[in-house]
Parts: structure tokens; C-alpha cells; sequence
């Protein structure tokens, strides 16, 4: 595919032209929808009025008028509270002291026939715009337009995992759009595109190298990379997105030949002092740096017998005069142990590794932890690091791409489990101390809190692959805005905006989406047991296929059970790390839930759940059932031919037909492999394949 595209797949869900027909404006309104009133102009204000003019011309297929003088008695009006209370009186005091510093307000003033778009700051309008257009796009009421909306998370961010080289890290989607054989792209274009469809969200920072930063990246934060990596915080900076980089804990070693990367050297860090000047020097608005640091090889602090602390403040005091933060993964664990001792536990690593150092880290530090405590699997808790943090700031990270959810081959709409993760509460201080609640900062007053999330775009035409994906990019930009938003509407806003306002296009491809995550874990991972993938690439069925598979298995299944001891009485002790009561209810194989339980449990095959199967049963149900379902998909999806446009239907019934046959092969080799392992015939008598 080529770098750049102009179809309705690469318009994504800012397709505005197909629209016109959907869209009902009742007069007096639709009179605003001619002329634009702009208070004040920054380059994010340009953004806004740009994409507004882009799609009021797509809907109503008028071009309107832009001006910074109020004469016409009906507009739309764009500006800041501050600018917009100097042309008029329409936003009151105590509305503009509801407003963060990037929320906004949209209002109608039905005496005035006027549309009010307002921010507190330059981002707040460019979101209010961007949410106004939804608005329209969804032909929702605008004659009584009357709303504030506060992002619940101050950091949005977006993780690239793009090599220079081109490549990228667990990418299903292309090659790299900033980078192409160890240089910078000459073609702004598409990450200006890129950049306006995170900001269509809310996104507001993003890293653009791979947190496994090899020697190349490494050079990004020198004098011959920096004027290219300015040229890229200038488009995202139109968008109200700010630049991080990834950076290698080794650079004083490997760009200036110092002997050590000691935290505590003065040498190393007055290294990184200069080295942050520089950075500043070119990027005023630098964001920070995000670290992986000690863990799968990366280097780091523990070489020189220093903690992640040490190691974070190093960077956060180079940092701290420009605002900068330091984001310091919590990714950390040792990937040579031995699986087969199993007083070893992997899940354990990060609580191990970081709950002993809270309250060591400077405020401008952010620790960034993974939803689970394993790797993004298709089922895992909640890790226990969210609540044992009381004096850290924390990101929630989440993957986009879907490394281990079918690389986006397969169809598999990440919403509902994200929702899982931010609404579980972890008792840290009360009953309802959910996710949400920690990571925005709020529940333990923290200056600093967000969402962070693994991109899963490339250069193909639709940027994601499989088209469908799109829609888990949408959706992690609205969760973390709105926590509180549902899957269900999330998901009808994404379809709306790419698909239109047919009902029954609405209804079959919403259906799709919000059964595809319970499908996909139906025909693949049962029960909570993980990475039962082919190494290395981690795609398709390999029950034994972990990496590190010479050290055994994440399932421990043998001729008896199934599944992984963590309690405190008998295994592992992992449950321990919880807050009651989810400690005592993980403990117990009575009260842990099902879809958990080989995760905490090694158990026999003939271990009733709760729904009355055995859980020998249940893998075989749910993965025939999980194959029937992926097959069903490509009939529903046929019910659209004729509805949607040929390039995109042809490109979804080809991913879904691979689906189903990839599910099938999922089925039979995990069946297969319990039938042998266990003994147990299937009490349906259906026919398992042997291998």
C-alpha cells in the first residue's frame, strides 16, 4: 500500500462527505452553519476552523465564511472563554469556571441564533469542535445545545512502537508512517491525517519510537535527529498533541563513550541535564521521556546496584525545569526464571519490583502499568499495583494492537474488556476505589494521571489492517476522555461516524463489534489460562508455544488439572497482593470468578464452574461454540452487500472468512490437546481431531 489515501477506508471515521443525506438541520440553524466566528487565532484554533469548514462543506456541501468580526446574526462562534467574553456576553462566569484547562463548552443562543464552541484553553475549543461535529454527524439536537465536558484523565497518550528502520513492533498494519530505512519521512501529510484523528478523540501526547529503543533510536535526542524530531512536535502541536520520545538508559555509554549510566554518577547526570536543554532548546513543549528500563534486556538501573527510583528521578530532575515528565514502565520482570519452579511467578514481578518504592518518585514521575499483570492477554485480572500506589502517580497501559487478540486478522473489539479494567474496584482506600478513579490521579490526590495505550496503525490505506480495528483506536481516544462512557455508546458513535445512519448497517456491524472479544476468548484462551500462541510472532494456536517455553508452561496442564496455583495456602502467593476482599475471593476456587479461575486455580478437569460444566466441558463447548459464532460473523456481515461501499465490504468479508477458518484450527488443536491430555471424551459427542 502506499503511504497516502483518499478513500472512505483511509477517511476513517472523519469520512464527512458521505453524510449529507443523514444530516437535519431545522432552520433557524442551519443559518449558522454559513458563517464562522473565530475570537482569536493560535494554530490549534486554526486546526479547529479548519475541520470544522472541512466538514460542514462535506455535510452541507457549502463552503461557509470565516471572520474574526461579529455582523451576522446567526454563526457558529469558536474561541476561548477569555477571548469569547471580549465579543460578546453568552458564557457565564460560573460556566467558565466549570472548565478545566482542557475541557470545553458547546451552548445554543437561541435569541441570538448562535452556536458557542468554547475552551478554557486553545485545546479545550479544538475538542469542543471536534465533539460538535459529532454531534452533527450523529444528527443529534442542536437546538438546545447546553454541555460542559472535563477530560477525566490529564494524560491521553499514544505509545508508537515504530522502529526506523520502518518496521514496527508488534504492527499488523503496514510499515511505519514516520520512518522508512533509518531516515524521517519527507511526507507530512499522512501524520498530519494521523495526527487529526487522535486529536478527533481527545489524544494529547504521543511517543513516536519504540519503547525497545535500538541503536538508531537511541541518537534521537542528539543534535542530528532533533531538527526532524521538531518538524514532528509541530504537527502534532497544531493538534494540541505533545512529543515523547522512548530513550535508551545506556545513551551516555553509547553516544558519548562515558563508562557508566549510573543514576548516581554525577557525570551521568549532568549528561542528562545537557542532554534535556538541548532537547527543550528545539521542542519548547517537549513532553518527557517514556523508559523501559531492566526488563526482556533493556538496560537500566539494577546494573549498578540502583532501583527504579533512583533511575526515574535521574530523568525527572533533568526534566523538571521544562515541565517535562518522566513515564517509567513498570514492565518488569525476570524473562529467564524457571517456570517449572513454581514458587516463581511472574505476576508477581511488578508489585515486587515497585509497591516497596512508593513515595520515592519525583512528582513529575509517572509510573506506567500494564492492565494485567501478565502481557495483554485475552483474559487476565486486574494488576494488583493499581491502589498499592498511594503516593505515585500512574498511567494505565493498554494495547491497542492486538498482539495477542488476533493481529487484527481476527476481529476483536477491545472496548468491553478496557471497561472491565477501569470499573474494577480495588478497595485501596473504600468500595468504589475503581481503576478509573486511580489512574486520573483523583482518588489519592495525585498531581498527575492518565491512560496510555500501544498504537495499531501502519500505512496501510485504512491504517489499521483490518478495517474494523479502527474502532479500537476511536474507542481507547472517547474511554479516555470518558471513563464513564459505555461500550455500547462508544461503539454506535464509531459506527455512525464510518458508517452512516442506516439502521440496519448500525445494528449488525454495533452487534459484531461488542460479541467479537467474548468470541475470540471463547475459541482461543479458556478460563484465564494465557499465551497458549505461537512464539515469538504469537499468532496462531500453540499450547506449549510460550517463548521461554523450555522453562514449561503457563498452564501446567498434566493428566490431573489444569491451570496455575496462586494462592497463599498452597501456590504462588499472588492473591495476596489484592486489597479484601478480592484477596479472599481470588483465594478460594468457590468464589473466584470462572472466567478466572485456571489463572488462580490448578484444578481438575472435572472441577465444576458455576454455570454446572466441568471444566474439561467448558473448553470443549466454548470452543466449538467460539468457532460457530466467528462463522456466523461472515453471514451477518453479508447482510450489508449493497449498504456499504464494495472496497470496504469486500476487505471485511475477506478478514472474517480468514476468522473463521483460523478459528476452526484454534478449536481442534486446543480440544485435541485437553482430549489427550485429560482422557475425557466430549459428553456431546462431537468430533475432536487428533494431531
Amino acid at each position: 500500500m502506499g503511504e497516502r489515501g483518499s478513500g472512505r477506508a483511509y477517511e476513517a471515521w472523519l469520512s464527512y462527505s458521505q453524510r449529507g443525506g443523514d444530516v437535519q438541520i431545522p432552520n433557524p440553524y442551519r443559518q449558522c452553519f454559513e458563517h464562522i466566528v473565530v475570537a482569536e487565532e493560535t494554530d490549534i484554533v486554526h486546526s479547529a476552523v479548519e475541520e470544522l469548514k472541512h466538514a460542514i462543506s462535506g455535510i452541507l456541501g457549502h463552503m461557509p465564511t470565516v471572520t474574526s468580526v461579529l455582523d451576522t446574526p446567526c454563526a457558529i462562534v469558536l474561541g476561548t472563554t477569555e477571548s469569547l467574553s471580549k465579543l460578546g456576553g453568552w458564557i457565564q462566569d460560573e460556566e467558565a469556571g466549570k472548565l478545566t484547562d482542557e475541557g470545553y463548552l458547546m451552548k445554543t443562543v437561541e435569541t441570538e441564533g448562535k452556536l458557542i464552541i468554547a475552551g478554557r484553553s486553545d485545546r479545550g475549543v479544538l475538542y469542543g469542535t471536534f465533539h460538535f461535529i459529532r454531534r452533527l454527524c450523529m444528527n443529534e439536537d442542536l437546538s438546545r445545545l447546553n454541555m460542559v465536558e472535563n477530560p477525566a484523565n490529564e494524560l491521553r497518550m499514544i505509545n508508537q512502537w515504530d522502529n526506523m528502520d520502518g518496521s514496527i513492533e508488534r504492527g499488523y498494519a503496514g510499515r511505519s508512517i514516520f520512518y522508512d530505512q533509518n531516515r524521517f519521512t519527507a511526507d507530512e501529510q499522512r501524520i498530519r491525517d494521523y495526527a487529526r484523528l487522535l486529536a478527533s478523540t481527545s489524544i494529547n501526547a504521543i511517543a513516536i519510537n519504540n519503547v525497545n529503543v535500538h541503536e538508531r533510536e537511541t541518537k534521537l535526542i542528539t543534535a542530528e535527529d532533533l531538527p526532524d524530531v521538531a518538524r514532528l512536535a509541530g504537527i502534532f502541536r497544531d493538534y494540541g498533541i505533545r512529543l515523547f520520545l522512548s530513550i535508551n538508559f545506556a545513551s551516555p555509554i553509547q553516544l558519548d563513550g562515558i563508562d557508566t549510566a549510573d543514576p548516581l554518577d554525577p557525570r551521568v547526570r549532568e549528561w542528562w541535564k545537557r542532554r534535556a536543554a538541548e532537547i527543550y532548546a528545539h521542542i519548547p513543549d517537549f513532553g518527557g521521556f517514556l523508559v523501559k528500563a531492566d526488563s526482556e534486556h533493556r538496560p537500566g538501573p539494577f546494573t549498578y546496584g540502583r532501583d527504579h527510583a533512583d533511575g526515574a528521578n535521574m530523568l525527572a530532575e533533568a526534566l523538571e525545569p521544562y515541565g517535562g515528565l518522566v513515564i517509567w514502565r513498570c514492565f518488569v520482570y525476570n524473562c529467564m526464571q524457571d517456570w517449572r519452579d513454581r514458587s516463581t511467578d511472574r505476576a508477581k514481578a511488578a508489585f515486587d519490583h515497585f509497591q516497596p518504592l512508593d513515595g520515592r518518585f519525583h512528582s513529575n514521575v509517572m509510573l506506567q502499568v500494564k492492565n494485567g499483570p501478565m502481557d495483554f492477554q485475552v483474559r487476565e485480572p486486574v494488576s494488583p499495583l493499581f491502589g498499592a500506589l498511594k503516593k505515585t502517580n500512574e498511567v494505565l497501559e493498554l494495547q491497542i494492537t492486538q498482539e495477542y487478540t488476533g493481529q487484527q486478522r481476527h476481529l476483536c473489539y477491545l472496548i468491553p474488556q478496557w471497561k472491565e479494567v477501569l470499573a474494577f474496584d480495588t478497595y485501596a482506600r473504600w468500595k468504589g476505589s475503581t481503576v478509573d478513579q486511580i489512574v486520573s490521579g483523583k482518588l489519592f490526590g495525585r498531581p498527575h494521571g492518565g491512560i496510555a495505550a500501544v498504537s495499531n496503525i501502519g500505512n496501510d490505506e485504512n491504517w489499521t489492517g483490518h478495517l474494523l480495528a479502527q474502532a479500537n483506536l476511536f474507542g481507547f481516544g472517547r474511554l479516555a476522555w470518558d471513563p464513564r462512557l459505555s461500550s455500547e455508546q462508544i461503539t454506535d458513535e464509531w459506527v455512525r461516524m464510518t458508517f452512516g445512519e442506516d439502521t440496519e448497517t448500525r445494528s449488525i456491524i454495533s452487534c459484531l463489534l461488542l460479541q467479537s472479544w467474548r468470541t475470540y476468548e471463547d475459541y482461543t484462551a479458556p478460563l484465564g489460562v494465557g499465551w497458549m500462541v505461537n512464539p515469538d510472532h504469537h499468532y496462531g494456536p500453540n499450547v506449549d508455544g510460550y517463548e521461554y517455553s523450555r522453562w514449561g508452561t503457563y498452564h501446567f496442564a498434566d493428566r490431573d488439572g489444569i491451570g496455575v496455583d496462586r494462592t497463599v495456602k498452597t501456590g504462588t502467593g499472588y492473591t495476596a497482593q489484592y486489597y479484601e476482599p478480592n484477596a479472599s475471593m481470588y483465594e478460594s476456587p468457590e468464589s473466584c470468578p470462572d472466567e478466572l479461575l485456571l489463572f488462580f486455580h490448578h484444578v481438575p478437569y472435572t472441577h465444576p464452574l458455576k454455570s454446572g460444566k466441568t471444566v474439561i466441558q467448558h473448553i470443549y463447548d466454548t470452543h466449538f461454540e467460539g468457532a460457530e459464532k466467528a462463522e456466523q460473523m461472515i453471514s451477518e456481515w453479508t447482510k450489508l452487500k449493497g449498504k456499504i461501499d464494495h472496497d470496504r465490504f469486500e476487505h471485511v468479508l475477506k478478514r472474517l472468512i480468514e476468522q473463521a477458518d483460523h478459528a476452526k484450527e484454534w478449536r481442534d488443536i486446543i480440544n485435541a490437546y485437553f482430549y489427550r491430555k485429560s482422557g475425557i471424551p466430549d459428553r456431546k459427542g462431537r468430533t475432536i481431531y487428533s494431531f
